[in-house]
C-alpha cells in the first residue's frame, strides 16, 4: 500500500513533532565552503569510547596531510552517539594525543569542552536536531519508514532466511513495515510501541555500483537491498546515517578510514544518492600488523602497549620521529625524500595517498627507533633540552630538577659530536637519556666497585694506565694537545699508538692506544662507549676527572 503526500507528511509530523527547521534552513546555517577548487576538506571523527590507537594516528596523519597540502581543512569531529561505552575525558585524551603528535587542526574540539569552527556543533550528539530534520524529510518524501519489528521477529526472520537458503536482512518482501498504511502506523505509534526508522533501499540484487578509491583503486560491489536503520529505538542516529549527514554539512571531501569499512560503501554511497547529495571520496587504508612468530596480526588493544599512541609518548619518542615512521609506513619513498632533504621538516615532503600500499603495514619498533636516532641526531643542542625538560617535567621529576639545575654543563652535554658533519645517532627517545648521560650528573652517576675494563687488558696494567694518567692529565689541554698526550703515554706504557703496526704485530704491545683510552674512559663513566671522551672530561672538570680516577684504580 502506498501512503500519500498528505499522510507522509503527517507521519513525520507524529514522528518529529519538535522538529520546527527545514532542510533548507541547515543549508543555509552551514554553506558550502568558500575554498580553492583543488583544496580539500577531510576530518577525524574519533569516538571517546578508549584510547587512541596507532592506527587512528595514521588515519588522522593522512587526512591531515591530504587537507593541508592542497591548502584545505583538517577538522576534529567527535562521534559520541555510542554514550554507554564512552570513557571520563575521552575527548581530551583524543584532543591531546593530536597535539602531543603535532598533526594540528583547523576546526572541532581543541579540548574537552572547547570548539572552533563555522560548522559546530562538532560533537555528534549535540547535532540530533539536525540528525532528525533530515530524517524527517526522508519519511515526508516516502524514502524512510518506521519500523516496529522486535528483536524476537528479526531473530525468527533471518533463521527462517538462513533455512531456506535466502540472503538474510530485512529487505523488498522481508521488510513488512515498508509500505504499512498511515492508519495501521499511527495505530502502533499511538499504542507506544517501540520503533526504529529504517531507508527504503533503492538497491537490486542484479545490480552493482563502481567507485574508484583514492588508496585501493576501481572496485565493485553489489548494490545494498537492505532496509538499514538510520534511527535508533532511543532517537539516536545510527553511524551510517550522522556520518552521511555531518560530512555533507561540513563539506567534507575525501574520508580516511580503515578497509573494515570497506563492506560499509554501498549503504555509504546510497544515502548520500538518497539524500540527492555527491558522495565524499573514500579511501581504505590497511591496518598496522605486528610480526607475531611467524605471522602477521594486527597490532591489539589488549596484548600489545605500542597500539596506543600514550605509550610513544610515555617512552618519550619525539614527535618528529613517531610521525616520520607512520609517513614512511604510508608513502615508502619518505625515506629517500629524507636523505636528501635532511634539512627539512617532516611536512614538507610530498605525500600522496595513491601510493598508500594496499596491503597491511607491519609495524616495527626496531624501524622507529632507528628512525628516532636519525630525528634526534638533526635537532639542535636547544632543541633537544627543551624536549627532554617537558618529557621529564611529566614523566620523570628527578630527572626534570636535575636537568633544570644544570642547563649549561646539559646543554655542552647534548652538543658532544652534534654540529659534526656525521652527529652521534645514539639517543633514539627521552626515557633513555637519563642513563645514558647519567655520569656526567652527581646526583646519578655511582662509581661502580666492579668496573667493565678491557678483557685484554691486565689489572695490573689498569693501575699502570689509571695511575699514569691521573698524573699528566691536563684540564687546559686542546684536543690536539690531549691526544698526543695520549699517544705519548700510551707509547711510554707499551700500548701501540698505530693500529696498523699493533695489527701486524700485537705480540710486541700490551694492547693499542684505544685500550688505553678505554680504560680511562671506563674509570671516568662506568661504560666502555660513548660520545667523545676529551668532551666529557671537558665538561665535567678536573675535580671530578682526578676523583673518578683515582677512585677507580683502588
Amino acid at each position: 500500500m502506498t501512503r500519500s503526500l498528505e499522510e507522509n507528511k503527517q507521519l513525520s509530523q507524529l514522528l518529529f513533532p519538535k522538529v520546527e527547521k527545514t532542510v533548507e534552513d541547515y543549508e543555509k546555517i552551514y554553506p558550502k565552503r568558500q575554498l580553492n577548487e583543488s583544496a580539500k576538506v577531510t576530518r577525524f571523527a574519533p569516538s571517546p569510547t578508549g584510547f587512541v590507537h596507532i592506527g587512528g594516528l595514521f588515519s588522522a596523519l593522512i587526512s591531515e596531510r591530504i587537507a593541508h597540502q592542497s591548502e584545505g581543512i583538517f577538522y576534529l569531529r567527535i562521534e559520541d552517539t555510542d554514550k554507554k561505552r564512552e570513557i571520563d575525558h575521552g575527548i581530551e585524551g583524543i584532543v591531546d594525543s593530536l597535539k602531543n603528535f603535532g598533526i594540528n587542526i583547523d576546526e572541532g574540539y581543541i579540548s574537552e569542552s572547547d570548539e572552533i569552527g563555522a560548522y559546530k556543533p562538532y560533537k555528534q550528539s549535540e547535532r540530533m536536531e539536525i540528525y532528525h530534520t533530515f530524517i524527517k524529510s526522508l519519511i515526508e518524501q516516502d524514502k524512510a519508514y518506521p519500523c516496529f519489528s522486535t528483536t524476537e521477529e528479526l531473530e525468527q526472520l533471518r533463521k527462517n532466511q538462513e533455512d531456506s537458503n535466502i540472503t538474510p536482512g530485512y529487505y523488498g518482501e522481508f521488510a513488512i513495515y515498508r509500505n504499512k498504511s498511515f492508519v495501521e502506523i499511527k495505530e502502533k505509534l499511538d499504542a507506544n510501541i517501540p520503533f526504529v526508522i529504517r531507508l527504503k533501499s533503492t538497491g537490486s540484487p542484479d545490480r552493482k555500483i563502481s567507485y574508484k578509491d583514492i588508496i585501493k583503486g576501481n572496485m565493485e560491489f553489489p548494490e545494498n537491498i537492505q532496509d538499514i536503520v538510520i534511527c535508533k529505538s532511543d532517537s539516536l542516529p545510527t553511524y551510517h546515517f550522522a556520518h552521511a549527514i555531518d560530512d555533507h554539512v561540513m563539506g567534507t571531501t575525501h574520508v580516511i578510514r580503515g578497509d573494515e569499512w570497506l563492506p560499509s560503501v554501498p549503504v555509504h554511497l546510497q544515502l548520500f544518492y538518497t539524500l540527492g547529495w555527491k558522495a565524499p571520496k573514500y579511501g581504505h587504508i590497511p591496518p598496522i600488523l605486528k610480526q607475531d612468530g611467524n605471522s602477521k596480526r594486527k597490532l591489539s588493544k589488549r596484548k600489545d602497549p605500542e597500539a596506543a599512541v600514550s605509550f610513544y609518548h610515555q617512552e618519550g619518542y619525539p614527535t618528529e620521529s613517531v610521525l616520520e615512521y607512520l609517513l614512511n609506513l604510508a608513502n615508502s619513498s619518505f625515506e629517500d625524500w629524507r636523505k636528501v632533504n635532511s634539512e627539512k621538516s617532516w611536512n614538507e615532503f610530498p605525500f600522496k595517498a595513491e601510493k598508500i600500499g594496499v596491503s597491511g603495514a607491519l609495524f616495527d619498533l626496531v624501524k622507529l627507533t632507528d628512525v628516532s636516532k636519525n630525528a634526534i641526531s638533526r635537532m639542535s643542542a636547544q632543541d633537544v633540552y627543551h624536549k627532554l625538560l617537558d618529557w621529564s617535567k611529566k614523566y620523570d621529576q628527578e630527572y626534570y630538577s636535575i636537568l633544570f639545575a644544570n642547563k649549561e654543563n646539559s646543554l655542552k652535554m647534548i652538543n658532544i659530536e652534534r654540529e659534526n658533519k656525521k652527529p652521534r645517532r645514539d639517543i633514539s627517545k627521552w626515557s633513555e637519556v637519563k642513563e645514558y648521560f647519567s655520569y656526567m650528573y652527581d646526583e646519578l652517576y655511582k662509581i661502580n666497585d666492579v668496573l667493565d675494563f678491557p678483557e685484554n687488558v691486565t689489572n695490573e696494567d689498569i693501575k699502570i694506565i689509571l695511575n699514569g694518567y691521573v698524573n699528566i692529565y691536563n684540564h687546559n689541554d686542546t684536543k690536539e694537545e690531549w691526544f698526543n698526550r695520549i699517544k705519548d703515554f700510551s707509547n711510554s706504557i707499551g700500548f701501540a699508538t698505530d693500529m696498523k703496526d699493533y695489527k701486524a704485530n700485537p705480540d710486541n704491545y700490551k694492547g693499542s692506544i684505544t685500550d688505553t683510552t678505554t680504560v680511562i674512559r671506563v674509570a671516568i663513566t662506568g661504560r666502555k662507549q660513548g660520545p667523545d671522551i676529551y668532551e666529557i672530561m671537558n665538561i665535567l672538570g678536573t675535580k671530578k676527572v682526578t676523583l673518578r680516577l683515582n677512585v677507580s684504580k683502588n
